[in-house]
Formats: C-alpha cells, structure tokens, sequence
C-alpha cells in the first residue's frame, strides 16, 4: 500500500510533464509570432488563424479521447496521442506552405488533446478524495508553467535555427513525454476497463443533467477569465492610463496569482471534503470584483488595478475545481468523458470570447466589456445553484462512482 502511495506521485509528475508538453505547442507558440509570419509569409490575421487551429483540433477529438481512455487507460491514450503530436510538428519542419502547416498544427492538436482528459482522470484514479483537489490543482498549473517555459525558450530557438528549429524542439519535447508515459504511467491493479465505445461513453455523459450544469458554469467562468487576461493591459493602459510596463507587469502578477490560486483552491477542496462550495466562492468573488471594476473604469488607474488584479487572478484560479467535479460526479467508469466534455465546453468559450469581448469594448466601451464578465461569472453561480456533488470517497480505485 505504501508502494502504492509513493507511485501515485510518480503519476502526478508525468502527467504533469505531458499536460505542460501539449502546453508548449498550444500556447508556446504565440511567442514566435513575428518568426512564423516571416517564414511562412503571413500576417496579422494570417498569423493568429496559424497559431489558434491548434485548438480547432482539440475541440473536435476531445470527447473522443475521453472515451478511449474509459476504455483503454491513460497510459495507451497518452502515449499515443504524444506520438502523433510529434509526428505532426516534426513534419511541419520541413514544409513552407502555411496552409499545410495550419493542417499539421490541427492534427497535432487533435493529437495532443489524448492528454488533456487521460492525465486527468490518471490522477482521479491514484489519488484518494482527501488529497485529490490538491494533485488535480498541481496537475492543472503545468499550463501555463509549460506556456511561460515556451516563452522563454521558443524565441531564442527561433533566432538561432528559426521555424524549422521550433517545431523540430517541440516534437522532441512530445516523444520525450510519450516515453515517460509509457514507462511510468500504469493504472490500479483490478480496474476493469469501460464497454463501449466513444458515442456510448459520450451519451452516457450528456445524459446527465448535473454534468450537463458544471460544464455550463465551467463556460461562464471562462469568459471572465479570458476577459481578464487578453484586455488587462489594454484596459488598464488605454482605458485608464498606467504606463504600458506597469500593466504588462500587472498582467504577469495576475498570472502568478492566478496559478498560486489554483493551488489554494484545491487544497481548500480537500480540507472542506467540497468542490462545489469553493468554486461558489469563487464565482461570486469574481462576480463581484468584474462588477465594481466596470463601476471603477476608467479609473484612477491605481484604484482600478487593485480591484481587477485580484478579480481576474481569482477567474483564472477555479479550473481545477470544476475538472475535479467533473470527474467525481461522473457516471461509473466515465470520468475522462465527463472531464473531456467540461473542457470542450471551455475551450468553446475560449475561442469565443476574445472576440466578443473586443467588440464589446469596442462599441459600448471597456466598463460593458466587464460588465460582460460580472454577469457570466453571475450566471455560472446559477448553473452551480443547489447542484449537489457524491459524498467523500476513500478510495481513488474507481473514479466516476457515486457514493
């Protein structure tokens, strides 16, 4: 058992590892923008489709790799799903058509979301209900630590071998991961696998009315979330005046805040035997803080910073927990399904939101724009109203289970 214990961490460091790998590609790439419009002839918008299909992929394989890891385990799905993600960087490498890259770049994101849901529900099996929160939130920070190491690293990779360069690191960095996986990752002894195949897993889970309302409040929240992180800066340098350094700055400490968030979150989770009432919390708080800062814009800029910081800090803060929920309160045996149809529905928002919000802005001003936010983060206190979660498990050998 005590074997068994200390081997539950090695699954939270590789599925950690594989989610911050994926991480590197989804979101790393933003930082060589300037370097793939040069190599590939692009612009602007050019750019930003080139880099955003990535995701295009995912949404469309998400619920699908769910269901294979029900049936199959993570250790296969993961594995597989790396591979193929290094397949498609590495071939993007060698190719100059930017069109044939961005159908590269989407198969790779349809590769690489295998590890989204299968590393989750990795640490929904191995960890026990009193410590789960904690090990989903240290799972769910290999985001943005993967996307901040790409930042760092891809530009500097770019200068010295450009595009061809980046990809070919990003493969390595896939294969690598794949082989970790496939030598560490394993599931409990005695767990049976999941019949049926991904349209059963997948209708199983829409049939469920409570998942149905987490994956709801899961895309309320992100629209304050990515409200916050894509408009910071413009709203408090435009909108209200601080120096462009001082809101870059601040945009960085709403990062960090946010990831210190995710794991106080968790960790809260755990101690309270609840997921449901701190993601409550949380999305009244943020309610609360998008609402006076549409009342506070344009400012005094310091005034406003204070209360936006800490407002969009606690909307990147909650994703764990509702990853968490999602899992728990899954059918038996379909935990990765459920978590996969929560992220799809996020990462639906994701891709919409940006867009809204600036043309919100843009027409009714940046006060509206939060405004939006104060009033999605109050719907998703709705969706979550009286939704009740299973009793604390004691045991990590069955995820999906009511209790």
């Amino acid at each position: 058992m005590s074997g068994c214990g200390r081997y539950r961490w090695v699954v939270l460091a590789v599925g950690t590892l594989a989610q911050a790998a994926t991480a590197t590609y989804f979101l790393g790439l933003a930082a060589v923008t300037p370097a793939l419009r040069d190599h590939f002839g692009l612009g602007l918008a050019g750019v930003g489709a080139l880099v955003g299909v990535t995701s295009v992929g995912l949404v469309v394989t998400l619920i699908a790799w769910g269901s294979a890891a029900d049936r199959f385990g993570e250790r296969g799905v993961m594995a597989v799903g790396l591979v193929g993600a290094a397949g498609a960087l590495g071939a993007a490498a060698f190719v100059a058509d930017p069109v044939v890259a961005g159908g590269l770049l989407a198969l790779a994101g349809a590769s690489g979301a295998s590890v989204n849901a299968a590393s989750g529900r990795a640490v929904l099996t191995w960890f026990p209900a009193a410590n789960r929160g904690m090990a989903m939130a240290v799972r769910q920070t290999s985001v943005p630590v993967g996307a901040a190491l790409a930042a760092v690293a891809l530009p500097s990779i770019a200068g010295a071998g450009g595009v061809p360069a980046v990809f070919a690191t990003l493969a390595c960095t896939c294969l690598v991961t794949a082989l970790a996986v496939t030598i560490w990752v394993r599931e409990p002894p005695g767990r049976p696998r999941t019949p049926g195949g991904p349209a059963t897993s997948a209708r199983t889970v829409l049939a469920d009315r409570r998942l149905l309302r987490l994956s709801l409040a899961g895309l309320l929240l992100v629209v304050p979330q990515f409200l916050g992180s894509v408009f910071l800066v413009e709203v408090l340098h435009d909108g209200s005046g601080l120096p462009l350094g001082v809101a870059a700055g601040l945009l960085a400490l709403t990062q960090v805040l946010g990831a210190l968030g995710r794991l106080a979150n968790g960790v809260w989770s755990d101690r309270v035997a609840n997921r449901l009432g701190p993601l409550r919390v949380v999305a009244v708080a943020v309610a609360a803080g998008f609402a006076v800062s549409a009342v506070l814009q344009p400012g005094p800029g310091p005034l406003l910073a204070a209360v936006l910081v800490p407002a969009a800090a606690l909307a990147i803060s909650w994703n764990g927990l509702v990853f968490t929920a999602a899992g728990e309160l899954a059918p038996p045996g379909r935990a990765a399904t459920a978590m996969a149809v929560s992220n799809t529905a996020n990462y639906v928002a994701a891709a919409a939101t940006p867009t809204l919000g600036g043309l919100l802005a843009q027409v009714a001003g940046w006060p509206a724009m939060l405004g939006l936010g104060a009033v999605a983060a109050l719907g998703a206190v709705g969706a979550l109203h009286r939704l009740v979660e299973p009793g604390r498990r004691t045991s990590a050998s069955n995820p999906g289970r009511r209790t």
